[in-house]
């Protein structure tokens, strides 16, 4: 199975979700560090939306300047622009397999897409 994380190092939920991936047998590992390989626009909107949530609620507000800046009372184009343009706006971590995308907060919300 081909799974695909959106990680960010830093993040201890991110590396401990990392690990699941890297010890589960049969996975072909994609590992994406957001921060430094920005995500697209389309499939930013896209993983959001079949992880079943809104930008607002992706949107990461502790260690950035999100809501100083009014991003969660902003729209989700205006949300979505602010990720693309500042990719630690975005919640981590996103990981994507054939069975569907999930946003591992806590990290065993993976299973259900293993």
């Amino acid at each position: 199975m081909k799974a695909t994380i959106w990680h960010n190092p830093a993040c201890g939920t991110s590396r401990k979700t990392l690990a699941i991936l890297q010890d589960t047998p049969g996975i072909d590992l994609v590992v994406i560090e957001y921060l430094k390989n920005p995500y697209s626009r389309d499939k930013l909107a896209q993983i959001i939306r079949d992880a079943g949530m809104t930008p607002a609620e992706a949107l990461r507000l502790r260690g950035t300047d999100a809501e100083e800046k009014g991003l969660p009372q902003a729209d989700d184009d205006a949300i979505l622009d602010a990720m693309v343009a500042q990719p630690a706006y975005v919640n981590r971590p996103f990981v994507e397999t054939d069975k569907g995308v999930r946003f591992c907060r806590p990290q065993e919300k993976l299973m259900e897409i293993l």
